[in-house]
Parts: structure tokens; C-alpha cells; sequence
């Protein structure tokens, strides 16, 4: 594994233009000596640590999180084999998938660890030092949360390398998820701290609400309900966020920095920097009639028959989210289900489309604080929160009064709400309802499929496991 991430590890200081890799040093001491010089160059590099995370979103996350799930199928005819290990979690160490996120997270970390490690050796003004802090903390923060809660035991890093020999004397072994939790909850205090009061109108860069908002997530998802009500309250009584009222535009082009974003990742058409959702989430139907040039989709992540059916009758995010009708060429229709969310319907390369995708937003938070208030056995005070989501659908408000009631409310909620944003398997896996809803989904089908209790975590990419067998042990079951 020291190898691999040796790779990685080493690379965080080369984060900034292709220009950087021209001088003759080794590459290993370019970013200390002819980077990090002033502001300007630690704000270049915090704009590398934001790029490297958006490559999550790009859609390797949305294969471990949606298709996973009973939210999504594969339609197309002859999907690889990490995509069919992805729908029938069966999913081996050698995925592909599994490998690029482990990547992603740690590449995101490295980087911001060459900030902090080196920022309070540079003088500049301190209030902008402070804020760069916070933002890389805040990145650091997120990148750890999403190993811990897919791969369980990960390896803590906050050095800096310069040199294989002490990437080579360094402890990269696993540490135990609560040690991991306790880190990311540690950087997301400080960066609360570091960063200026409010948001931001900027909603790629993070703010105190937006680690606020964050934290509120970590804390629900150890159990600790009474410090994500706390921290969850601050961001609602703040009222700087809102629920747009048209759920549709949170989703379509034109939806940056709208005022229910708390975090987001834009992505830009035209400059190899746009997203391919708009090929994931539609059919492959080469006779399609939906997008510029009647281009086809790949139906890589589209919907199941289940999650259509889990809409409320006259759900107003049904008709945006979803469709079952894909117009051809010609004029006639052919039933096939596909995704509407974060489609770019003018795009001209489907693999470069434009729409934000918003990674937290205001009904999160929400509904979050709803079910910390409902396991801290309040359902009363929990149901005007669920019911601010729900108006903004066009539905009623609940009747529902018991504590398992209004539990279930927020796990259908959530699951029509936020479909196609990576959602859904941590809420399945944060409730302790993983097993129960994927096993009833796969009887439902009469297909042979099977969850496990170990496969609630995803395996370590079985490259680290192989290059330090002594110091990385695989999660047991794979």
C-alpha cells in the first residue's frame, strides 16, 4: 500500500497547471520549492483540493451510492462487470469503482494536508490565512467521511512528504472508523472556527455554515442525536438558507448558488470539465428524440419500477425526477424508465454536461434535524420539518404520531427527495435498514441476489492490500 500511496502522497504538491511540472527538480520538491510562496499560491492550491473532490461526483460515487440501492438498475445490454457487481452487490476488491473513490478521498486529503502543513510558515494577512485553513479542514474533513463510512477502517494522514524515505517511515496502517470519526469530527470543529460567520454566496468553497451543516451530518450518522439537533438547529435558525420553491430548478441548467444550496459542485460544458449524467441517468435507445441531435444515453443508473412506485400520488417531484416515456424519432413513444435529475437536456456531448450537482442542501438539513428530534423520542417536534419538504412537493402534511411512524415518514421522504444524490445507501446503512429493504427488494424481483452483513462496507481496493499485505488487512467477507 506505501507504494500506492506513495503515489498519491507525492503528487499533492504538483496541484496546480501543467506549467509547474516544467522545472528540472524532482518532482517531489517542486511544491517546497517554488510553490507556496504567497496567498495567491495557497488559494491555487485550495482550488486543486475542490477539483479533485468534484471528481467524486463525477459519477464513481453515484455507482456506490444509487445503483447499489433499490433506487437503480443498469438497462444497458452490456454493462462491465464492475458496473453488474455494483447492481447486485457482489462487488470484489478489484472494482474499479471502489478503487477511483479510494483515490479520489485520498487525493483530496493529501492535498489539503500540503496546505495546512505549510500555510503558518507563510506570512500573509491572517484573516485569509484562517479562512483557507477552515476550507481545507472542511475538505479533509469530508474526503475522511466518505472513506470511513464506505471502506470502515482507513489510514489517518496529516503529514506532508517530501521524499519516499518518509513515506516509507510513516504509519499509513488502518485505524479503527471510531478513531477516524474522531479525527473529521476534530477538523470540522476547527474549521467552523477558522471560517467567517454565515455562508457563502460562493457555494463551491465552504463556509462555517456548511461545516455546521456537515458536522450536523457526521454526528447523526454516529447515533449522536442530541449534537446533530444542536448542530443542525444552528444552520435552520441562521436563515440564510431556503427551500427553493420550484424543486425542479434545484436540478436543471441555471441551478448554481441557489439559495436551498449549502455545498455544491459546478461543472462547466466546453472545457473537459463537465459532468456525464446526462449519458448515465437516460436510455440507450438509439432512436431517442429527447436530447440536441437525438443523442443517446448509456442506461447506466435508471430508475426501478420500486423507487417509481415509492411516490406519493400527486408528488410534484415525481414528473421532474423521473419519467417512464422516452419520446423517438418520428413522433411515437416507447416505455423505458430513466432520470431527469441533473440531466443537461441542451447538452451536445452528453459526457460534458453543465448542472450543478448540489452535494448538501437546505432539505437535508431538514430532514436530518427531524430525525435526530424523532430518535431523541420527539416526533411531535419532528414533523413540522418533514412537512416544510413535503409542502414544497404539493403533498399533505403527515398524520402519522408515533416515533416508528414518523421514522419510516423520513426514510420514504428522503428517498423520493433525494434520489440521484448519493443518498441513499448511507440512509439505508445509517438505520440499520440495509439488509431488510435490498433483500426485499431482490425477493420482490425473484432474483438470487443477496446483501450480507459484511458487505454494509465496500472492500479496500485490493491493489493497497497486495503492495503491504503486513500493514493492510482486507475487511472481512471479501
Amino acid at each position: 500500500m506505501k507504494k500506492k500511496l506513495f503515489l498519491i502522497l507525492m503528487m499533492a504538491g504538483a496541484l496546480v497547471s501543467c506549467k509547474d511540472f516544467l522545472a528540472l527538480a524532482p518532482e517531489y520538491q517542486i511544491s517546497e520549492q517554488t510553490f507556496y510562496k504567497s496567498q495567491n499560491d495557497f488559494e491555487t492550491a485550495l482550488t486543486g483540493v475542490y477539483g479533485t473532490f468534484r471528481g467524486l461526483f463525477s459519477s464513481n460515487v453515484l455507482y456506490m451510492t444509487e445503483l447499489s440501492t433499490d433506487n437503480a438498475e443498469i438497462q444497458w445490454s452490456s454493462p462491465s462487470t464492475d458496473e453488474m457487481q455494483m447492481d447486485q452487490n457482489a462487488v470484489t476488491s478489484t472494482n474499479a469503482f471502489v478503487q477511483a473513490v479510494w483515490n479520489s478521498c485520498l487525493y483530496t486529503i493529501s492535498r489539503s494536508n500540503a496546505i495546512l502543513n505549510r500555510i503558518d510558515g507563510v506570512s500573509f494577512d491572517q484573516t485569509a490565512k484562517d479562512r483557507i485553513k477552515g476550507e481545507a479542514k472542511f475538505m479533509r474533513a469530508y474526503a475522511y467521511f466518505y472513506l470511513v463510512r464506505l471502506y470502515g477502517n482507513v489510514p489517518i494522514i496529516t503529514q506532508t512528504f517530501s521524499s519516499p524515505a518518509q513515506v516509507s517511515a510513516a504509519d499509513l496502517s488502518l485505524k479503527p472508523a471510531s478513531e477516524v470519526y474522531a479525527f473529521l469530527v476534530k477538523d470540522l470543529t476547527e474549521a467552523e472556527a477558522l471560517l467567517p460567520a454565515g455562508g457563502n454566496t460562493d457555494k463551491t468553497r465552504a463556509s462555517r455554515l456548511s461545516a455546521k451543516a456537515l458536522l450536523g451530518k457526521v454526528y447523526l450518522t454516529q447515533k449522536s442525536y442530541d449534537l446533530a439537533a444542536a448542530k443542525l438547529k444552528e444552520v435552520i435558525d441562521a436563515k440564510t438558507y431556503s427551500l427553493a420553491a420550484n424543486y425542479q430548478t434545484l436540478f436543471t441548467n441555471g441551478n448554481n448558488n441557489l439559495a436551498e444550496s449549502v455545498f455544491e459542485m459546478q461543472f462547466v460544458s466546453g472545457r473537459s470539465l463537465g459532468n456525464n449524467y446526462s449519458a448515465l441517468f437516460t436510455p440507450a435507445i438509439t432512436s431517442m428524440a429527447i436530447f440536441t441531435n437525438n443523442l443517446q444515453g448509456s442506461g447506466r443508473i435508471t430508475p426501478t419500477l420500486n423507487l417509481l412506485n415509492a411516490y406519493e400520488a400527486g408528488d410534484a417531484r415525481k414528473a421532474v425526477s423521473v419519467n417512464d416515456s422516452v419520446s423517438l424519432i418520428g413522433g411515437k413513444k416507447s416505455y423505458s424508465r430513466y432520470g431527469l435529475k441533473f440531466v443537461d437536456f441542451k447538452a451536445i456531448d452528453l459526457s460534458d454536461g453543465s448542472v450543478t450537482f448540489t452535494a448538501l442542501r437546505y432539505a437535508d438539513v431538514l430532514l436530518m434535524y427531524a430525525e435526530a428530534l424523532n430518535e431523541q423520542g420527539k416526533p411531535a417536534e419532528a414533523i413540522p420539518y418533514i412537512n416544510q419538504v413535503r409542502t414544497r412537493a404539493k403533498l399533505g402534511n403527515l398524520t402519522v404520531q408515533t416515533q416508528a411512524d414518523v421514522r419510516q415518514a423520513i426514510e420514504n421522504e428522503r428517498r423520493v427527495e433525494f434520489l440521484y444524490e448519493g443518498q441513499r445507501w448511507f440512509d439505508l446503512v445509517r438505520t440499520g435498514r440495509a439488509l431488510t429493504v435490498m433483500n426485499a427488494h431482490y425477493a420482490s424481483l425473484k432474483l438470487s441476489f443477496k446483501l450480507d452483513e459484511f458487505e454494509l462496507i465496500f472492500p479496500i481496493p485490493q491493489n493497497e492490500v497486495d503492495l503491504n499485505p503486513a500493514m493492510v488487512k482486507q475487511n472481512p467477507g471479501y
